[in-house]
């Protein structure tokens, strides 16, 4: 019975290890803070997961984070870098009001997760707005300079889609970790009802 219940917990803890490697990153800080009003531009915009991000090459396919304004002007030139588990960008914004972000990242077991968020801008008296651009940029490219004025942009749910990724994850390598310790406990239950009186 004691070698019975010891591989029983063996594989308990085995799986309770390895679950969790099999789970999509989730965002544990984001800056701007989702929801937030920024007063002073930071140093960069950013997204950080709980792992580190799958980044293959130097060009950072499967990565971006874009800013728009509530009129669905573009900031920014396109560019992300990539660095552990953190996804940042160059700032830019322009006026006062609302903006939104929205990100895409390559997850630690090669899926793509992406979600957006909003936040809102008061820039100090003597901040010098950038100029929007139409156009989602791209690395590398000059933005176009696009005669059509932009869709606006709806306000964003709050951002739950991504989280709601992590914990199903989560919640399904729990649910088939109790259901194997329910498994190995029957079966050593069967197998200690099976001996033979001594």
């Amino acid at each position: 019975m004691r070698r019975a219940l010891a591989v029983t917990g063996i594989a308990i803890a085995l799986l309770l290890v390895a679950s969790p490697a099999q789970a999509h990153n989730y965002v544990v800080a984001t800056n701007p803070v989702a929801g937030s009003t920024m007063t002073e531009l930071p140093e960069a915009f950013s997204i950080t997961t709980n792992d580190a991000l799958l980044d293959l090459s130097a060009d950072n396919p499967g990565f971006a984070l874009q800013v728009q304004d509530a009129q669905g002007r573009f900031y920014g030139d396109g560019c992300v870098s990539v660095e552990g588990s953190t996804m940042s960008a160059e700032p830019a914004l322009g006026e006062a009001g609302q903006y939104t972000v929205t990100w895409q990242l390559v997850s630690a077991d090669g899926h793509t997760v992406s979600d957006r968020f909003d936040f809102s801008w008061q820039p100090p008296a003597e901040f010098e707005p950038s100029e929007g651009a139409a156009a989602a940029p791209v690395c590398g490219v000059a933005a176009p300079t696009a005669s059509a004025a932009p869709t606006p942009v709806a306000p964003s749910a709050a951002p739950e889609a991504q989280q709601d990724d992590g914990t199903l994850s989560t919640i399904l390598w729990i649910g088939g970790a109790v259901l194997a310790a329910l498994v190995a406990v029957v079966i050593t239950v069967v197998l200690v009802s099976r001996r033979k009186p001594e």
